[in-house]
């Protein structure tokens, strides 16, 4: 029910925005942003709308229900999900076109500040009896597939599910609920864990590489654009040095990272 909402509401906000122009003339782009790349991407937008004349709009949620929303819909021009399944997913429908890489996620565990439970850094610490637990929807967002793909690889994603307190959409929700104290761990994006208003409360436990790969953030013009010069140009920004020192202030991996097959 609540994802049924969720699309709904997407849906609901995009029929506000017109045939591509600004009240002021300018050309206006709609971005799909997975939550975790949400600031690093506002940061960029801000940056790249005083160096054109454009506005750039941002809806944010989670990586599948995104896609959805611009897929009904019809509008947007660029789609920005958490890890690149969900091109490799949907490419064949062709609503996805051109893009470029713009940095890597990589998944963590993620504990109270000071790790008090001496939580180590194996997925199987999730199947603790002692601790509270939280996973993300791998139906919703990408934080949760991640996960999914991370945990089925161990052969226990139906233990960890079974045992988890309950499962949120995004790696936000994760983060708030940690924040609260409402759970002791929990398997998110390693960013979050980074960020200002997150980093005096929760601390990241890295895994083994091997384990939770890094995951290619995949910046995608839709056929939808209108605008798709503009957009290219600001897919080019975003994957730009410039934009890629915004990417790493803010936690995550650039585009230069060697990423091992």
């Amino acid at each position: 029910m609540r994802r049924h909402f969720l699309k709904l509401s997407l849906l609901a906000a995009l029929s506000l925005f017109g045939p591509g122009v600004h009240a002021q003339g300018k050309p206006e782009l709609l971005l799909y942003c997975g939550i975790t790349m949400v600031r690093p991407m506002g940061e960029i937008i801000q940056a790249f709308e005083k160096r054109e004349n454009v506005k750039i709009s941002l809806s944010q949620g989670g990586s599948e229900d995104l896609y959805q929303a611009a897929k009904r819909s019809g509008v947007g021009d660029l789609y920005l999900p958490g890890e690149p399944s969900y091109r490799a997913k949907h490419l064949a429908e062709g609503l996805l076109g051109d893009y470029v890489t713009v940095g890597y996620n990589q998944m963590a565990l993620v504990v109270a500040k000071g790790n008090p439970k001496k939580v180590k850094g194996d997925p199987r610490e999730l199947l603790r009896r002692d601790l509270v637990t939280l996973l993300g929807n791998a139906e919703s967002g990408s934080v949760g597939q991640e996960a999914k793909s991370i945990l089925d690889g161990l052969g226990i994603y139906p233990k960890v599910v079974k045992q988890a307190a309950f499962l949120v959409p995004d790696s936000r929700s994760l983060m708030n609920a940690m924040k609260k104290g409402e759970a002791d761990l929990a398997m998110s994006w390693r960013a979050t864990a980074f960020f200002p208003d997150n980093a005096a409360l929760v601390e990241a436990i890295d895994l083994d590489p091997k384990l939770a790969k890094p995951q290619a953030l995949l910046l995608n013009l839709l056929a939808s654009s209108k605008h798709k010069d503009v957009a290219r140009r600001f897919m080019n920004y975003a994957a730009s040095e410039e934009g890629q020192t915004i990417f790493r202030k803010h936690g995550f991996l650039d585009n230069k990272t060697p990423v091992g097959k």
